[in-house]
């Protein structure tokens, strides 16, 4: 089985000691395609020399994460429109808002989530959404300057069924991840009333393992956990599981 994890921070310093490894045993695992989120300026550096380690398995996205956004705004994304400018990536990611951890940045989150978006129709990239607590207002964002030219998923989906389908309706994937295994998530009660086709399977990594590894780091070669369960929530084969979803995110990042 073939498989795809869309999400992961695996240039992260949580990976430092064994980050070769890390996508071994993702490789072992069957997971061919990591998809890298960037978060800030920082990060770049790490990200690029994972994709240039491994050019035909890790692929890079370009943005600045809302929960690195500060009074430094307009520096951070004009370092993410000088990196678009000068080579091509999968993704403009990770962007959108988090009303979660802070809001004392809220008008800079949105001015920087509204600059990417316009960056990903200017460049016809997909982009990946983090929503948390906020995925109402990273849906109307969305909906305002969805003109045909925008696409690509609201990562770690953690929104009611109404919301789903409103992002379904945008032409935008689920992007699901270990939460799905946790017993009071209710995410495996919306996925019941979701089809397949719109659904793109991710780790987070480090964040947000999958059970039975619950608490502890995750890692890109647990995306067969995350199938598994939502093989179990649709009555569906692994291998059915694996095959829609590698699909999906394959169109996701148009490599088509």
């Amino acid at each position: 089985m073939n498989w795809i994890d869309t999400h992961a921070h695996l240039y992260g310093e949580e990976f430092s000691a064994d980050r070769t490894a890390i996508v071994e045993r993702a490789l072992a695992a069957g997971v061919s395609r990591l998809y890298l989120p960037n978060i800030d300026s920082n990060s770049i550096e790490g990200m690029l020399a994972l994709e240039v380690q491994f050019p035909d398995n890790c692929f890079a996205m370009m943005g600045v994460h809302p929960c690195y956004i500060n009074e430094n705004v307009e520096q951070e994304l004009a370092v993410v429109r000088e990196w678009l400018a000068k080579r091509p990536f999968k993704a403009i990611g990770e962007i959108g808002l988090d009303f979660y951890w802070d809001t004392t940045y809220r008008e800079q989150q949105y001015h920087a989530f509204r600059s990417q978006l316009e960056l990903a129709r200017e460049y016809h990239l997909p982009v990946a959404i983090h929503s948390r607590e906020s995925t109402r207002e990273c849906i109307d964002e969305v909906k305002a300057l969805q003109d045909g030219r925008l696409s690509g998923v609201f990562h770690c989906f953690s929104g009611t069924l109404e919301e789903a389908k409103e992002i379904i309706d945008l032409g935008f994937y689920l992007g699901i991840g270990g939460v799905v295994t946790f017993k009071k998530s209710g995410l495996d009660k919306i996925l019941e009333d979701i089809d397949l086709q719109y659904v793109v399977l991710e780790t987070d990594a480090p964040y947000l393992a999958p059970v039975p590894y619950r608490g502890k780091r995750n890692e890109s070669a647990y995306i067969p956990l995350i199938g598994e369960k939502i093989a179990d929530v649709k009555n569906l084969k692994i291998a059915d599981v694996a095959a829609m979803t590698t699909n999906n995110a394959l169109k996701l990042f148009k490599t088509h």
